[in-house]
C-alpha cells in the first residue's frame, strides 16, 4: 500500500494543471448517463406532456377526500405517481443544464417543467384544508381499514401536527402560486455566479496569465507558492466586491422569501418554520452556535499548528488552503481515488462496495471540471425507479478524493433508501443528509492513517482531516451563525445590503479566526465571501452539515470499533428514508442529538488529532 503513496506522490505546482476543457473534448465514462432517465430529450418532453394530460385529474377527487377510505387512497396513489415522474423530469433537466450551464436549452426546459409543477401546486391546494376539516380520529379509522394508507400515515400524522401552521384553500393556492416567483433569487444567483459573471485574469508570480474561474481559484488557492495564493484571493474576492450590490440584493430576495412564508404560516420566524415540521427543536441549531463558539480555543490551536507546519511569522486567510508539508502533494487519478474509497469502505459489507463499483463504472457520476460546468459537487437520488447521480469536479488532490467519498455517501443513502422504502418514505430529511457522507470520509481517513507510515504523508493526512473538521464543524457553523443573523435582521423589519452583508459576514469570520489575537489574520476583502456560498439559499440547511459530521463521527466509531450491532443499525438508519424523524432515526443509529454528548466526542477526536501531530512535529524536530 505504501508503494501507492509513493507513487502518487510527487512535487507538482497546481498551477500546472490544466485548462478547463470543453466538454466534448471529456471522454463519455466519466460523464453521467442519463438515458436510463429519459433515452432522450423528445422522451423527456413527452413524459412532460403526459404529466400535463394527467395533471387535471387531480381535482377530481375535490370535496370526496373524506368519504371513504378508499378514495383518499386513491388520490393519494394519483399524486404520489405525478410526484415521483416529476422527480424524475427534473433530475434530467437539471443535471444537464448543471454540466453545462451555458446551454440555454436545458434551463428553458428546466423553467417550463418549473411552471408547469407549480400550476400543479395550486391544483391540489385543496387537499390538505380539506383533510383538515375532519377530525384526525376519521383519518386514522381509514388507515386502519385501508391497508395501502399505511405508507401515508406519517405524512397524514405530520399534516395534522402542523394543522395550525395551514391555510384555507384559497390562501394556499396563492401560497403554492407564490412559488413561481419565490426560487427567482436562487435561480438569478446560479446563473450569474456559474455562468455570466465575468472571471478576472491573474499574472501569476511566475508570469504566467490565468483566468481565475471558480475551479482555478479553488486549485490555485491550494498552490504552495504563498505569492500566488495571495493573487487569487485578492482578485477573486474583489472580483466579487464589484457585484456587491448585486449580490446583496439577491441575498436580501432570498432571505424576504423565507421570511414570508413563514409569517404565512404562522411560524414565529424562518429558522422555526425550517426546522419545526421535522421535529427538530430550535434548541439543537442554537446550541450548535453556542457549542461552537465555546469552542473556538480548539480552532485556534488549529490554525497556531498551520501557522507553525507552514513556517510563516504571520497566519493569513489565504494560507488556510495551502499544503502545510513541503515536498508532498498528494495527487491521485480518478481510478486510483475511486480504488481508495472502495477499499476505506469494505467494513459496510458486499452489497455497500458493489453498488460503488456500479456508481463509478456506470455512468452514475459526472467527474471532471469542464467549462460552463456548475462548481461544487452534489447527490441527487431523486430518479427513485433508477439509481442517484453525482455531479462532481475532480481535480486528482486528495481532497476530491474525500470529495467523492462524501458524495458517494449520499448516494448509498439514496439507494437503499430508494430500494428499501415504499415512494412517499424514500426522501429522507435534509438533518440526516450529511450523515452517510461525512461518516464515509472518517472511514476514508482511519484507512488512510493505518497504511501510511511515511510521516510527511502522515502528516499531510492528519492536517487534511483537521482542514476538513474545520470545515465541517467550524466553517459550517459559522455559515449557520451568519444565516440566522441575516435573516432575524429581516424579521426586524432591516432591509440587507451588501455592505451589511459583508459587515455582518467578516465580523463573524473575525471572531471565529480569532483576527484579533493575530490568529489568523482576516483581510477585508474576504468579507464578500459570504456572496460565493450557495447554500445560504437552502433555507437553513448548513448547520446540518455540521450536527450530521458529529453524528457520523459517533457512528464510525462505533462501526470501526466492531460494536455489537452497530453495522446493521447503520446500515438500517441508511435504509430508513423518512420514515421516522431524523432525531428519532438517529437515537435508533446509537446517537442522541440532543444532548451534546456527540459534539463533545468531536472535538476530543480533534484534539487526539492534533496530539498526533504534535508528536510528529516534535519528532522531526519542527519548531
Amino acid at each position: 500500500m505504501k508503494s501507492l503513496f509513493l507513487v502518487c506522490l510527487f512535487l507538482s505546482s497546481v498551477l500546472a494543471a490544466s485548462a478547463q476543457k470543453e466538454r466534448s473534448l471529456i471522454e463519455n465514462k466519466y460523464k453521467v448517463n442519463l438515458t436510463p432517465v429519459y433515452p432522450s430529450d423528445q422522451a423527456w418532453e413527452a413524459a412532460k406532456q403526459k404529466l400535463i394530460t394527467d395533471m387535471p385529474n387531480i381535482e377530481q377527487y375535490k370535496g370526496k377526500l373524506t368519504q371513504s377510505a378508499s378514495k383518499l387512497l386513491e388520490c393519494l396513489e394519483f399524486s404520489t405517481k405525478l410526484d415521483k415522474e416529476s422527480s424524475r423530469l427534473y433530475i434530467y433537466t437539471s443535471l444537464n443544464s448543471d454540466v453545462d450551464t451555458r446551454d440555454m436549452k436545458f434551463m428553458s426546459m428546466q423553467q417550463s417543467l418549473d411552471q408547469l409543477l407549480n400550476d400543479y401546486s395550486t391544483k391540489t391546494a385543496f387537499i390538505e384544508p380539506e383533510l383538515l376539516k375532519v377530525d384526525w380520529k376519521v383519518i386514522e379509522g381509514f388507515i386502519n381499514k385501508e391497508k395501502g394508507l399505511e405508507i401515508y400515515r406519517k405524512d397524514l400524522t405530520d399534516l395534522f401536527k402542523k394543522k395550525q401552521h395551514t391555510l384555507s384553500e384559497p390562501e394556499e393556492r396563492i401560497l403554492a402560486r407564490s412559488s413561481m416567483i419565490g426560487s427567482v433569487a436562487n435561480d438569478v444567483y446560479g446563473t450569474f455566479k456559474d455562468a455570466e459573471m465575468p472571471s478576472p485574469t491573474i499574472t501569476l508570480s511566475n508570469g504566467s496569465k490565468m483566468e481565475l474561474t471558480s475551479s482555478a481559484f479553488n486549485r490555485v488557492r491550494t498552490s504552495s507558492n504563498r505569492a500566488d495564493r495571495k493573487i487569487a484571493f485578492e482578485a477573486f474576492w474583489k472580483n466579487f466586491a464589484k457585484f456587491k450590490g448585486t449580490y446583496g440584493q439577491m441575498m436580501y430576495g432570498n432571505v424576504k422569501e423565507h421570511s414570508y412564508r413563514a409569517r404565512s404560516r404562522n411560524y414565529s420566524s424562518a429558522i422555526e418554520a425550517s426546522l419545526s415540521p421535522n421535529n427538530i427543536p430550535v434548541s439543537v441549531y442554537k446550541s450548535l452556535v453556542d457549542n461552537v463558539n465555546k469552542n473556538l480555543p480548539a480552532l485556534h490551536r488549529y490554525l497556531a499548528l498551520k501557522k507553525r507546519m507552514l513556517g510563516v511569522d504571520t497566519l493569513k486567510y489565504y494560507d488556510l488552503y495551502a499544503p502545510v508539508v513541503k515536498n508532498v502533494d498528494l495527487k491521485y487519478t480518478y481510478a486510483q481515488g475511486s480504488d481508495l474509497v472502495i477499499k476505506a469502505l469494505e467494513p459496510l459489507g458486499k452489497e455497500y462496495t458493489q453498488t460503488l463499483s456500479k456508481a463509478i463504472n456506470e455512468g452514475w457520476i459526472d467527474v471532471y471540471p469542464n467549462v460552463g460546468k456548475r462548481s461544487g459537487a452534489y447527490s441527487n437520488g431523486g430518479a427513485y425507479d433508477v439509481h442517484p447521480y453525482i455531479l462532481m469536479n475532480y481535480n486528482e488532490s486528495y481532497n476530491d478524493v474525500s470529495t467523492l467519498a462524501h458524495e458517494l455517501g449520499h448516494t448509498m443513502q439514496s439507494y437503499f433508501s430508494n430500494k428499501t422504502q415504499p415512494y412517499p418514505l424514500s426522501h429522507y430529511k435534509t438533518f440526516v443528509a450529511e450523515v452517510a457522507s461525512t461518516f464515509n470520509e472518517v472511514l476514508l481517513f482511519n484507512y488512510m492513517l493505518k497504511n501510511v507510515k511515511n510521516d510527511d504523508i502522515k502528516l499531510s493526512i492528519l492536517m487534511n482531516w483537521l482542514d476538513g473538521f474545520k470545515g465541517t464543524l467550524f466553517r459550517q457553523t459559522q455559515f449557520a451563525e451568519f444565516e440566522q443573523k441575516i435573516h432575524e435582521t429581516v424579521e426586524k423589519g432591516t432591509p440587507l445590503t451588501g455592505d451589511y452583508l459583508s459587515e455582518t459576514y467578516g465580523s463573524i469570520l473575525k471572531k471565529y479566526y480569532g483576527n484579533t489575537a493575530k490568529t489568523c489574520i482576516i483581510d477585508d476583502y474576504t468579507s464578500i465571501e459570504w456572496a460565493n456560498i450557495p447554500h445560504f439559499y437552502m433555507n437553513f440547511y448548513v448547520f446540518q452539515y455540521s450536527t450530521s459530521f458529529t453524528a457520523s463521527f459517533s457512528l464510525a466509531e462505533k462501526v470501526m470499533n466492531k460494536e455489537p450491532g452497530a453495522l446493521e443499525h447503520y446500515l438500517k438508519f441508511l435504509s430508513s428514508g423518512g420514515s421516522d424523524y431524523p432525531i428519532e432515526q438517529l437515537k435508533s443509529a446509537g446517537v442522541d442529538m440532543t444532548t451534546s454528548v456527540p459534539f463533545d466526542k468531536a472535538i476530543q477526536a480533534m484534539n487526539k488529532v492534533m496530539d498526533e501531530i504534535e508528536v510528529i512535529l516534535n519528532k522531526k524536530g519542527k519548531k
